[in-house]
Protein backbone atom coordinates (compact mmCIF):
# COMPACT_ATOMS: atom_id res chain seq x y z
CA UNK A 1 0.00 0.00 0.00
CA UNK A 2 1.16 3.60 -1.00
CA UNK A 3 2.20 5.75 1.85
CA UNK A 4 1.45 8.74 -0.13
CA UNK A 5 -1.42 10.61 0.78
CA UNK A 6 -2.98 13.76 -1.02
CA UNK A 7 -5.72 15.64 0.28
CA UNK A 8 -7.10 18.85 -0.15
CA UNK A 9 -9.31 22.07 0.69
CA UNK A 10 -11.75 23.43 -1.75
CA UNK A 11 -10.21 26.06 -3.81
CA UNK A 12 -11.52 29.22 -2.53
CA UNK A 13 -12.65 32.29 -4.22
CA UNK A 14 -11.83 35.43 -2.80
CA UNK A 15 -14.09 37.67 -4.26
CA UNK A 16 -14.72 38.60 -0.46
CA UNK A 17 -12.73 38.03 2.68
CA UNK A 18 -12.73 34.39 4.49
CA UNK A 19 -15.63 33.50 6.63
CA UNK A 20 -16.55 30.60 9.02
CA UNK A 21 -17.45 28.38 6.10
CA UNK A 22 -13.68 28.42 4.50
CA UNK A 23 -12.60 27.69 8.04
CA UNK A 24 -14.33 24.77 8.88
CA UNK A 25 -12.83 23.15 5.66
CA UNK A 26 -9.66 24.22 6.32
CA UNK A 27 -9.83 23.00 9.51
CA UNK A 28 -11.63 19.23 9.21
CA UNK A 29 -8.61 18.70 6.23
CA UNK A 30 -6.06 19.61 8.68
CA UNK A 31 -7.44 17.29 11.17
CA UNK A 32 -6.96 14.20 8.16
CA UNK A 33 -3.62 15.55 6.98
CA UNK A 34 -2.48 15.56 10.40
CA UNK A 35 -3.70 11.81 11.68
CA UNK A 36 -2.55 10.41 8.20
CA UNK A 37 1.24 12.63 9.34
CA UNK A 38 1.46 10.47 12.44
CA UNK A 39 0.42 7.67 11.15
CA UNK A 40 3.11 7.23 8.84
CA UNK A 41 1.75 8.81 5.57
CA UNK A 42 3.80 11.49 3.69
CA UNK A 43 1.43 14.07 3.18
CA UNK A 44 0.50 16.58 0.89
CA UNK A 45 -2.04 18.81 1.96
CA UNK A 46 -2.85 21.18 -0.43
CA UNK A 47 -4.82 24.86 -0.50
CA UNK A 48 -5.63 27.69 -2.37
CA UNK A 49 -7.50 30.79 -3.68
CA UNK A 50 -9.24 30.58 -7.58
CA UNK A 51 -8.63 34.31 -8.76
CA UNK A 52 -10.57 33.73 -12.27
CA UNK A 53 -13.92 34.55 -13.46
CA UNK A 54 -16.26 37.34 -13.84
CA UNK A 55 -17.55 37.74 -10.47
CA UNK A 56 -13.59 38.49 -9.31
CA UNK A 57 -13.43 41.69 -12.37
CA UNK A 58 -16.64 42.83 -11.33
CA UNK A 59 -15.84 43.22 -7.21
CA UNK A 60 -12.67 44.32 -8.65
CA UNK A 61 -14.39 47.13 -10.54
CA UNK A 62 -16.90 48.36 -7.71
CA UNK A 63 -13.32 49.00 -5.57
CA UNK A 64 -11.43 50.27 -8.76
CA UNK A 65 -8.48 47.94 -8.73
CA UNK A 66 -7.29 46.21 -11.38
CA UNK A 67 -8.17 42.02 -11.22
CA UNK A 68 -4.69 41.31 -10.20
CA UNK A 69 -4.53 43.78 -7.46
CA UNK A 70 -7.63 42.88 -5.88
CA UNK A 71 -6.61 39.07 -6.09
CA UNK A 72 -3.20 39.94 -4.27
CA UNK A 73 -5.07 42.03 -1.22
CA UNK A 74 -7.68 39.36 -1.04
CA UNK A 75 -5.67 35.66 -1.33
CA UNK A 76 -3.27 37.70 0.80
CA UNK A 77 -6.49 36.80 3.73
CA UNK A 78 -6.80 33.55 3.35
CA UNK A 79 -3.32 32.94 3.61
CA UNK A 80 -2.79 34.53 6.66
CA UNK A 81 -5.87 32.16 7.72
CA UNK A 82 -4.01 29.74 7.08
CA UNK A 83 -1.81 30.63 9.21
CA UNK A 84 -4.04 32.05 11.85
CA UNK A 85 -5.99 28.35 12.01
CA UNK A 86 -2.61 26.43 12.25
CA UNK A 87 -2.71 24.44 8.92
CA UNK A 88 -0.48 21.83 8.17
CA UNK A 89 -0.31 22.72 4.58
CA UNK A 90 2.47 22.40 1.85
CA UNK A 91 1.31 24.65 -0.70
CA UNK A 92 -0.88 27.56 -1.03
CA UNK A 93 -1.98 27.89 -4.77
CA UNK A 94 -3.03 30.74 -6.72
CA UNK A 95 -4.63 30.12 -9.91
CA UNK A 96 -3.00 33.54 -11.32
CA UNK A 97 0.36 31.79 -10.75
CA UNK A 98 2.09 31.16 -14.09
CA UNK A 99 2.40 27.33 -13.25
CA UNK A 100 -1.14 26.97 -12.95
CA UNK A 101 -1.46 28.66 -16.42
CA UNK A 102 0.64 26.49 -18.20
CA UNK A 103 -1.26 23.10 -16.73
CA UNK A 104 -4.58 24.63 -17.48
CA UNK A 105 -4.39 25.37 -21.16
CA UNK A 106 -2.27 22.28 -21.77
CA UNK A 107 -5.46 20.51 -20.21
CA UNK A 108 -7.34 22.49 -23.01
CA UNK A 109 -4.85 21.35 -25.57
CA UNK A 110 -5.46 17.43 -24.91
CA UNK A 111 -9.06 17.78 -24.45
CA UNK A 112 -9.29 19.90 -27.68
CA UNK A 113 -6.92 17.77 -29.47
CA UNK A 114 -9.24 14.78 -28.70
CA UNK A 115 -12.37 16.25 -29.65
CA UNK A 116 -13.59 16.73 -26.55
CA UNK A 117 -14.24 20.55 -27.24
CA UNK A 118 -16.09 22.02 -29.82
CA UNK A 119 -17.34 25.95 -30.94
CA UNK A 120 -20.59 26.38 -30.38
CA UNK A 121 -23.48 29.29 -29.02
CA UNK A 122 -24.66 29.05 -25.43
CA UNK A 123 -27.74 30.60 -24.50
CA UNK A 124 -29.19 29.96 -20.93
CA UNK A 125 -29.04 30.79 -17.07
CA UNK A 126 -25.86 31.76 -15.83
CA UNK A 127 -25.34 32.97 -12.06
CA UNK A 128 -22.39 35.31 -11.23
CA UNK A 129 -21.92 34.54 -8.21
CA UNK A 130 -21.97 31.04 -8.67
CA UNK A 131 -19.99 31.09 -11.75
CA UNK A 132 -22.22 28.55 -12.99
CA UNK A 133 -24.54 27.25 -15.55
CA UNK A 134 -28.25 26.34 -14.52
CA UNK A 135 -31.23 24.34 -16.46
CA UNK A 136 -34.68 25.57 -16.55
CA UNK A 137 -35.66 23.87 -13.77
CA UNK A 138 -32.51 24.44 -11.48
CA UNK A 139 -34.20 28.57 -11.42
CA UNK A 140 -37.37 30.07 -9.94
CA UNK A 141 -38.50 33.19 -9.99
CA UNK A 142 -38.75 35.59 -6.07
CA UNK A 143 -39.92 38.81 -6.28
CA UNK A 144 -39.41 39.04 -9.65
CA UNK A 145 -36.20 37.81 -9.52
CA UNK A 146 -35.08 34.99 -11.31
CA UNK A 147 -32.19 32.60 -9.10
CA UNK A 148 -31.07 29.15 -8.52
CA UNK A 149 -33.05 26.83 -6.82
CA UNK A 150 -29.96 25.28 -5.00
CA UNK A 151 -27.75 28.61 -3.81
CA UNK A 152 -30.55 31.24 -3.61
CA UNK A 153 -28.25 33.08 -6.22
CA UNK A 154 -29.71 35.79 -8.97
CA UNK A 155 -29.15 34.42 -12.25
CA UNK A 156 -28.73 36.43 -15.40
CA UNK A 157 -29.83 34.84 -19.09
CA UNK A 158 -26.98 34.87 -21.58
CA UNK A 159 -26.24 34.54 -25.05
CA UNK A 160 -22.64 34.04 -26.31
CA UNK A 161 -20.44 32.03 -28.61
CA UNK A 162 -18.71 29.45 -26.43
CA UNK A 163 -16.71 26.84 -26.86
CA UNK A 164 -18.17 23.40 -25.25
CA UNK A 165 -17.36 20.30 -23.55
CA UNK A 166 -18.34 17.09 -24.47
CA UNK A 167 -20.33 16.71 -21.28
CA UNK A 168 -23.08 14.10 -22.34
CA UNK A 169 -20.39 11.45 -23.98
CA UNK A 170 -19.30 10.38 -20.53
CA UNK A 171 -22.26 10.25 -19.09
CA UNK A 172 -22.02 6.27 -18.81
CA UNK A 173 -18.63 6.37 -17.96
CA UNK A 174 -19.30 8.22 -15.03
CA UNK A 175 -22.12 6.21 -13.91
CA UNK A 176 -19.38 3.15 -13.96
CA UNK A 177 -17.07 4.98 -12.10
CA UNK A 178 -19.50 5.58 -9.21
CA UNK A 179 -21.05 2.28 -9.48
CA UNK A 180 -17.24 0.81 -9.09
CA UNK A 181 -15.87 2.74 -6.77
CA UNK A 182 -18.57 2.71 -4.02
CA UNK A 183 -17.27 5.27 -1.58
CA UNK A 184 -16.39 7.78 -4.44
CA UNK A 185 -18.42 10.17 -3.30
CA UNK A 186 -19.18 10.81 0.23
CA UNK A 187 -21.32 10.90 2.48
CA UNK A 188 -23.72 8.39 0.75
CA UNK A 189 -26.46 11.24 0.27
CA UNK A 190 -24.37 13.22 -1.70
CA UNK A 191 -23.45 10.61 -3.97
CA UNK A 192 -27.06 9.51 -4.43
CA UNK A 193 -28.18 13.25 -5.24
CA UNK A 194 -24.96 13.08 -8.06
CA UNK A 195 -26.19 9.73 -9.48
CA UNK A 196 -29.59 10.69 -9.81
CA UNK A 197 -28.37 14.08 -11.77
CA UNK A 198 -26.14 12.31 -14.02
CA UNK A 199 -28.93 10.18 -14.57
CA UNK A 200 -31.22 12.33 -15.52
CA UNK A 201 -29.34 13.44 -18.33
CA UNK A 202 -26.06 15.19 -19.24
CA UNK A 203 -25.70 18.05 -21.56
CA UNK A 204 -22.40 19.56 -23.33
CA UNK A 205 -20.82 22.49 -20.46
CA UNK A 206 -20.20 25.65 -22.12
CA UNK A 207 -16.34 25.97 -21.27
CA UNK A 208 -15.64 29.45 -22.31
CA UNK A 209 -16.67 32.62 -22.27
CA UNK A 210 -16.27 35.85 -24.24
CA UNK A 211 -18.24 38.64 -22.48
CA UNK A 212 -15.33 39.56 -20.21
CA UNK A 213 -11.44 39.15 -20.16
CA UNK A 214 -10.49 37.96 -16.48
CA UNK A 215 -9.42 34.83 -17.08
CA UNK A 216 -7.04 32.53 -18.59
CA UNK A 217 -6.85 32.63 -22.75
CA UNK A 218 -8.07 29.87 -25.12
CA UNK A 219 -4.89 28.58 -26.55
CA UNK A 220 -6.40 28.54 -29.91
CA UNK A 221 -8.27 31.50 -29.54
CA UNK A 222 -8.04 34.46 -27.52
CA UNK A 223 -10.92 36.20 -27.76
CA UNK A 224 -12.37 33.81 -25.31
CA UNK A 225 -11.06 32.91 -21.48
CA UNK A 226 -11.79 29.48 -20.26
CA UNK A 227 -14.72 28.91 -18.29
CA UNK A 228 -13.44 29.47 -14.13
CA UNK A 229 -14.25 25.81 -13.09
CA UNK A 230 -12.51 23.81 -15.83
CA UNK A 231 -9.53 26.31 -15.08
CA UNK A 232 -9.62 26.07 -10.75
CA UNK A 233 -10.22 22.26 -10.59
CA UNK A 234 -6.86 21.91 -12.27
CA UNK A 235 -4.82 23.70 -9.46
CA UNK A 236 -5.08 20.05 -7.77
CA UNK A 237 -2.47 18.80 -10.36
CA UNK A 238 -0.98 22.17 -11.51
CA UNK A 239 0.13 22.04 -7.60
CA UNK A 240 1.87 18.60 -8.43
CA UNK A 241 3.47 20.70 -11.72
CA UNK A 242 1.26 19.25 -14.21
CA UNK A 243 1.88 18.67 -17.29
CA UNK A 244 4.91 17.03 -16.43
CA UNK A 245 3.47 13.97 -15.12
CA UNK A 246 6.99 12.08 -14.41
CA UNK A 247 7.52 15.10 -11.42
CA UNK A 248 8.09 13.19 -8.34
CA UNK A 249 5.19 15.06 -6.81
CA UNK A 250 2.85 14.18 -9.39
CA UNK A 251 4.01 10.48 -9.41
CA UNK A 252 3.72 10.22 -6.02
CA UNK A 253 0.92 12.04 -5.08
CA UNK A 254 -2.05 11.87 -7.69
CA UNK A 255 -4.55 10.85 -7.90
CA UNK A 256 -5.34 12.84 -5.15
CA UNK A 257 -6.75 10.70 -2.24
CA UNK A 258 -9.19 13.13 -0.88
CA UNK A 259 -11.02 16.35 -2.29
CA UNK A 260 -12.48 18.02 0.90
CA UNK A 261 -15.48 20.37 -0.49
CA UNK A 262 -18.59 22.20 0.63
CA UNK A 263 -22.02 20.30 -0.41
CA UNK A 264 -22.45 23.68 -2.63
CA UNK A 265 -19.57 22.75 -5.59
CA UNK A 266 -20.27 18.80 -5.04
CA UNK A 267 -21.61 18.96 -8.83
CA UNK A 268 -18.58 20.63 -10.24
CA UNK A 269 -15.75 18.11 -8.21
CA UNK A 270 -18.27 14.97 -8.97
CA UNK A 271 -19.38 15.37 -12.28
CA UNK A 272 -16.64 17.84 -14.53
CA UNK A 273 -13.41 16.97 -12.69
CA UNK A 274 -13.67 13.16 -13.34
CA UNK A 275 -15.15 13.85 -16.83
CA UNK A 276 -12.51 16.35 -18.14
CA UNK A 277 -10.34 13.79 -16.35
CA UNK A 278 -11.38 10.81 -18.17
CA UNK A 279 -11.77 12.57 -21.39
CA UNK A 280 -8.04 13.41 -21.19
CA UNK A 281 -6.98 10.07 -20.16
CA UNK A 282 -5.89 11.08 -16.76
CA UNK A 283 -6.84 9.35 -13.06
CA UNK A 284 -9.55 10.58 -11.25
CA UNK A 285 -9.30 11.27 -7.48
CA UNK A 286 -9.85 8.51 -5.25
CA UNK A 287 -12.70 10.28 -3.34
CA UNK A 288 -14.71 13.41 -3.26
CA UNK A 289 -16.46 14.09 0.45
CA UNK A 290 -19.18 16.80 0.46
CA UNK A 291 -19.40 18.23 4.21
CA UNK A 292 -22.24 20.69 5.21
CA UNK A 293 -22.68 24.21 5.78
CA UNK A 294 -21.56 26.28 8.82
CA UNK A 295 -24.79 27.90 9.07
CA UNK A 296 -25.41 31.31 10.50
CA UNK A 297 -28.32 30.78 12.41
CA UNK A 298 -30.35 29.01 10.31
CA UNK A 299 -28.83 30.30 7.11
CA UNK A 300 -25.86 29.79 4.84
CA UNK A 301 -23.86 32.73 5.24
CA UNK A 302 -23.13 35.06 2.58
CA UNK A 303 -22.24 38.56 2.00
CA UNK A 304 -25.47 39.62 0.31
CA UNK A 305 -27.13 38.48 3.72
CA UNK A 306 -24.87 40.31 6.06
CA UNK A 307 -24.25 37.12 8.19
CA UNK A 308 -20.83 36.36 7.58
CA UNK A 309 -18.93 35.00 10.73
CA UNK A 310 -15.81 35.82 11.37
CA UNK A 311 -13.56 33.29 12.30
CA UNK A 312 -10.59 35.33 13.29
CA UNK A 313 -13.40 37.06 16.20
CA UNK A 314 -14.05 33.98 17.59
CA UNK A 315 -10.19 33.14 17.91
CA UNK A 316 -9.18 35.94 19.61
CA UNK A 317 -12.15 35.61 21.91
CA UNK A 318 -12.20 32.20 23.18
CA UNK A 319 -8.92 30.84 21.28
CA UNK A 320 -7.82 28.31 18.27
CA UNK A 321 -7.99 24.85 19.38
CA UNK A 322 -11.11 25.34 21.37
CA UNK A 323 -12.92 26.57 18.19
CA UNK A 324 -11.13 23.34 16.33
CA UNK A 325 -12.36 21.34 18.97
CA UNK A 326 -15.83 22.43 18.81
CA UNK A 327 -15.81 22.11 15.17
CA UNK A 328 -14.61 18.50 14.83
CA UNK A 329 -16.86 17.44 17.97
CA UNK A 330 -20.30 19.52 17.55
CA UNK A 331 -20.95 19.39 13.86
CA UNK A 332 -22.19 16.07 12.50
CA UNK A 333 -19.94 15.57 9.96
CA UNK A 334 -21.41 15.80 6.54
CA UNK A 335 -24.60 17.52 7.63
CA UNK A 336 -25.13 21.62 8.38
CA UNK A 337 -23.42 22.89 11.49
CA UNK A 338 -23.86 26.19 13.40
CA UNK A 339 -21.83 28.22 15.86
CA UNK A 340 -23.66 28.06 19.10
CA UNK A 341 -21.45 30.57 21.58
CA UNK A 342 -23.07 28.68 24.69
CA UNK A 343 -21.75 24.98 23.26
CA UNK A 344 -19.00 26.41 22.40
CA UNK A 345 -18.33 27.90 26.15
CA UNK A 346 -20.00 23.77 27.49
CA UNK A 347 -16.94 22.14 25.34
CA UNK A 348 -14.33 24.96 26.52
CA UNK A 349 -15.48 24.03 30.49
CA UNK A 350 -16.42 20.63 30.06
CA UNK A 351 -14.72 19.21 28.30
CA UNK A 352 -11.18 20.90 28.00
CA UNK A 353 -11.41 22.75 31.16
CA UNK A 354 -12.98 20.00 33.01
CA UNK A 355 -11.95 16.75 31.58
CA UNK A 356 -8.26 17.21 29.91
CA UNK A 357 -6.88 20.03 31.74
CA UNK A 358 -8.22 19.10 34.94
CA UNK A 359 -6.82 15.37 34.30
CA UNK A 360 -3.14 16.90 33.35
CA UNK A 361 -3.13 19.36 35.87
CA UNK A 362 -3.98 16.97 38.87
CA UNK A 363 -2.16 13.54 37.84
CA UNK A 364 1.06 16.32 37.45
CA UNK A 365 0.56 17.91 40.67
CA UNK A 366 0.19 14.96 42.74
CA UNK A 367 3.26 13.55 41.06
CA UNK A 368 5.29 16.41 41.95
CA UNK A 369 4.14 15.98 45.15
CA UNK A 370 4.72 12.51 45.49
CA UNK A 371 7.62 11.56 43.55
CA UNK A 372 9.24 14.65 42.48
CA UNK A 373 8.12 14.65 38.86
CA UNK A 374 9.53 11.50 37.74
CA UNK A 375 8.10 8.65 36.02
CA UNK A 376 7.69 5.96 38.79
CA UNK A 377 8.34 2.02 37.83
CA UNK A 378 4.89 0.51 38.08
CA UNK A 379 4.15 -2.51 39.56
CA UNK A 380 2.03 -5.90 37.66
CA UNK A 381 -1.13 -4.34 36.18
CA UNK A 382 -4.14 -5.22 37.63
CA UNK A 383 -7.11 -5.61 35.98
CA UNK A 384 -8.74 -2.19 36.29
CA UNK A 385 -5.37 -0.84 34.86
CA UNK A 386 -5.09 -3.09 32.24
CA UNK A 387 -9.09 -2.46 31.34
CA UNK A 388 -8.72 1.36 30.61
CA UNK A 389 -5.27 1.20 29.44
CA UNK A 390 -5.71 -1.60 26.87
CA UNK A 391 -9.02 0.49 25.23
CA UNK A 392 -6.36 2.35 22.98
CA UNK A 393 -4.81 -1.37 21.65
CA UNK A 394 -8.21 -2.96 20.89
CA UNK A 395 -9.73 0.27 19.31
CA UNK A 396 -6.64 1.33 17.81
CA UNK A 397 -7.69 -0.32 14.17
CA UNK A 398 -11.25 0.76 14.66
CA UNK A 399 -10.02 4.61 15.08
CA UNK A 400 -7.64 4.36 11.83
CA UNK A 401 -10.85 3.12 10.13
CA UNK A 402 -13.23 5.89 11.31
CA UNK A 403 -10.15 8.20 9.68
CA UNK A 404 -9.92 6.57 6.17
CA UNK A 405 -14.10 6.67 6.46
CA UNK A 406 -14.02 10.41 7.19
CA UNK A 407 -16.17 9.46 10.59
CA UNK A 408 -14.85 12.52 12.54
CA UNK A 409 -17.66 11.84 15.39
CA UNK A 410 -17.03 8.54 15.88
CA UNK A 411 -13.24 9.49 16.85
CA UNK A 412 -14.08 12.21 18.87
CA UNK A 413 -16.53 10.50 20.99
CA UNK A 414 -14.19 7.99 21.28
CA UNK A 415 -11.55 10.56 22.65
CA UNK A 416 -14.45 12.01 25.13
CA UNK A 417 -14.92 8.69 26.95
CA UNK A 418 -11.47 8.08 27.24
CA UNK A 419 -10.96 11.67 28.58
CA UNK A 420 -14.25 10.99 31.09
CA UNK A 421 -13.12 7.40 31.72
CA UNK A 422 -9.40 8.74 32.25
CA UNK A 423 -10.92 11.23 35.35
CA UNK A 424 -12.85 8.42 36.66
CA UNK A 425 -9.82 6.07 36.87
CA UNK A 426 -7.90 8.15 38.81
CA UNK A 427 -10.81 8.74 40.99
CA UNK A 428 -11.43 5.70 41.92
CA UNK A 429 -8.24 4.22 42.66
CA UNK A 430 -7.93 7.58 45.55
CA UNK A 431 -3.89 7.14 45.24
CA UNK A 432 -3.72 9.63 48.01
CA UNK A 433 -5.05 6.70 50.03
CA UNK A 434 -2.35 4.32 48.64
CA UNK A 435 0.74 6.07 50.57
CA UNK A 436 1.58 2.87 52.43
CA UNK A 437 1.39 1.20 49.43
CA UNK A 438 4.16 2.70 46.93
CA UNK A 439 4.37 0.27 44.25
CA UNK A 440 0.22 0.59 43.62
CA UNK A 441 0.84 4.51 44.50
CA UNK A 442 3.18 4.05 41.66
CA UNK A 443 1.31 2.30 39.44
CA UNK A 444 -1.63 4.82 39.13
CA UNK A 445 0.37 6.96 38.65
CA UNK A 446 2.34 5.17 35.46
CA UNK A 447 -0.99 4.67 34.69
CA UNK A 448 -2.70 7.81 34.38
CA UNK A 449 0.30 9.31 32.82
CA UNK A 450 0.10 6.75 30.21
CA UNK A 451 -3.48 7.89 29.72
CA UNK A 452 -2.74 11.27 29.48
CA UNK A 453 0.18 10.61 26.68
CA UNK A 454 -2.24 8.34 24.42
CA UNK A 455 -4.90 11.14 25.34
CA UNK A 456 -2.81 13.88 23.53
CA UNK A 457 -1.68 12.25 21.19
CA UNK A 458 -4.97 11.28 19.39
CA UNK A 459 -5.97 14.91 20.27
CA UNK A 460 -2.94 16.01 17.83
CA UNK A 461 -5.18 16.49 15.10
CA UNK A 462 -8.07 17.93 16.87
CA UNK A 463 -5.93 20.83 19.14
CA UNK A 464 -2.48 20.65 17.65
CA UNK A 465 -0.98 23.88 20.02
CA UNK A 466 -2.51 22.56 23.18
CA UNK A 467 -1.65 18.52 22.30
CA UNK A 468 1.78 19.54 21.74
CA UNK A 469 1.75 21.30 25.29
CA UNK A 470 0.52 18.19 26.97
CA UNK A 471 3.09 16.09 25.22
CA UNK A 472 5.95 18.50 26.68
CA UNK A 473 5.37 16.80 30.10
CA UNK A 474 6.96 13.57 28.33
CA UNK A 475 9.15 15.44 26.68
CA UNK A 476 7.79 13.79 22.93
CA UNK A 477 8.27 15.92 20.16
CA UNK A 478 6.23 16.61 17.07
CA UNK A 479 8.69 15.16 14.77
CA UNK A 480 8.76 11.91 16.69
CA UNK A 481 5.39 11.39 17.29
CA UNK A 482 3.65 8.20 15.89
CA UNK A 483 -0.25 7.28 16.62
CA UNK A 484 1.13 3.57 16.63
CA UNK A 485 2.48 4.28 20.26
CA UNK A 486 -0.66 4.55 21.57
CA UNK A 487 -1.00 0.56 21.59
CA UNK A 488 2.31 0.65 23.83
CA UNK A 489 1.35 0.77 27.78
CA UNK A 490 4.95 1.06 28.74
CA UNK A 491 5.86 3.86 26.46
CA UNK A 492 6.59 6.03 29.55
CA UNK A 493 10.45 5.01 30.98
CA UNK A 494 10.85 4.60 34.69
CA UNK A 495 12.98 7.53 36.46
CA UNK A 496 12.44 9.61 33.58
CA UNK A 497 11.89 13.31 34.58
CA UNK A 498 8.90 14.92 33.10
CA UNK A 499 7.81 18.88 33.39
CA UNK A 500 4.69 20.98 34.45
CA UNK A 501 2.75 22.41 31.99
CA UNK A 502 1.07 26.02 32.41
CA UNK A 503 -2.91 25.62 32.36
CA UNK A 504 -4.19 24.56 29.81
CA UNK A 505 -7.49 26.08 29.16
CA UNK A 506 -9.07 28.21 31.55
CA UNK A 507 -12.76 28.17 32.47
CA UNK A 508 -15.04 30.84 30.16
CA UNK A 509 -17.40 32.40 32.25
CA UNK A 510 -20.79 33.10 29.98
CA UNK A 511 -21.99 36.79 30.94
CA UNK A 512 -25.40 36.58 28.80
Amino acid sequence: MSKNFFITTPIYYPSARPHMGHAYSSIVADFFARFKKIEGFNVFFLTGTDEHGQKIQRAAEKVNKKPLEFCDEISKTFKDLSKTLNLSNNEFIRTTEDRHHKSVQNLWNILEKKGEIYLSKYAGWYSVSDEAFYLEDEIEEINGVKTSKSSGSPVEWVEEESYFFKLSKWQDKLLDLYENNENFILPKSRKNEVVSFVKSGLKDLSVSRKSFTWGIQVPSNKDHVIYVWLDALTNYISALNYPNINDKLYKNFWPADLHMIGKDILRFHAVYWPAFLLAADLPTPKRIYGHGWILSGEEKMSKSKGNILDPIEIINEYGLDPLRYYLLKEVSFGNDGNISKDKLISCINSDLANNFGNLCQRVLAFTEKNISLKIPKPDRFNEEDLNILNNFSKNYQNLIDYINNQNINSYMNFIVDQMFLANKYFNDQEPWKKKNDIKRLNTIIYTSLELIRKISILLYPVIPNSSLEALSIFNVKETNLTINSIRNNEFLKPSMEINKINILFRKVLNND
